[in-house]
């Protein structure tokens, strides 16, 4: 069994304001924490995970196909593999929840530097 607590990591800003960490995995699946300041974007993109997740603060706008979804506080979400997403936190507070990915993800490197 693997046991990470959240205190124990650092978190890398994989864009402007876009904090993850990850945590637990196993073979076949992996959590990744993440904070998401206001005013901060996810650009679109995609991957070939399969995506899972739920918001424990704050509201995050997630853009997919043109079409917006706002997900809350105790709001879960599920995004296909390959399927291009966005997101936006257009709130005053900062968006924490977790992801989870399948097949595992390593932490995206969006940052062109």
């Amino acid at each position: 069994m693997e046991h990470v607590s959240l205190t124990d990591l650092e978190s890398t800003e994989a864009a402007a304001g876009v904090h993850l960490a990850l945590m637990a995995g196993t073979e076949s699946m992996n959590v990744q924490h993440f904070e998401i300041e206001p005013g901060a974007v996810v650009d679109e993109h995609s991957h070939p995970h399969e995506q899972t997740g739920y918001i424990v603060d704050g509201e995050l706008t997630f853009i997919v196909d043109g079409e917006e979804f706002v997900c809350g506080p105790r709001d879960s979400y599920g995004i296909p593999g390959d399927q291009a997403h966005a997101a936006e936190n257009r709130g005053d507070v900062t968006v924490r929840g977790i992801d989870i990915f399948s097949p595992p993800r390593e932490n995206p490197n969006w940052r062109d530097d």
